[in-house]
């Protein structure tokens, strides 16, 4: 799989940590940024990791800020970006199986290390599973995107 992982300042080393981890498993990985803990703009990085799964340069992205929810909130405004803020295997691979997630959300001052490597591994080992059910609210799902309501 290939994965683009970005952060802004209060992600870095968990960012760097990770990218090493998706590695291991075998993922072909691009980073997008930040190079260091110097203050940065969360959404400059979820704009590099959306556009990085929009235009085909990654299959699925993780997106790291200090809590995920500002990183969540601008990845989401992006047209095609399903991303999720996960502290919880379940919801890392269901958010994949059930709502075709394409964007895992962290916050490095929410949960460790440890933690982080499980949640990705969960997101990376899922697939939409494309039962009807999850079809049909996934296309309304992306009918509320297109009428941008």
């Amino acid at each position: 799989m290939r994965t683009v992982i970005g952060s802004d300042h209060a992600g870095f080393e968990l960012k760097t940590s990770l990218a090493k981890f998706l590695r291991t498993l075998g993922d072909d990985v691009l980073d997008v940024g930040t190079n260091s803990t110097d203050p940065v703009d969360y959404p400059d990085f979820a704009e590099a990791v959306g556009k990085a799964v929009l235009d085909g340069r990654a299959d699925r992205g993780v997106l790291i800020c200090g809590s995920g929810i500002g990183a969540s909130v601008a990845a989401n405004k992006m047209k095609g970006i399903r991303a999720g803020l996960c502290h919880d295997t379940y919801s890392a691979h269901q958010g994949v199986e059930h709502d075709d997630m394409n964007v895992l959300v962290l916050g490095a001052r929410v949960i460790g290390p440890a933690m982080a490597e499980e949640l990705v591994r969960a997101f990376a080992g899922a697939k939409f599973t494309n039962e009807e059910r999850h079809l049909r609210r996934l296309n309304k799902v992306k009918a509320i995107e297109a009428r941008g309501n």
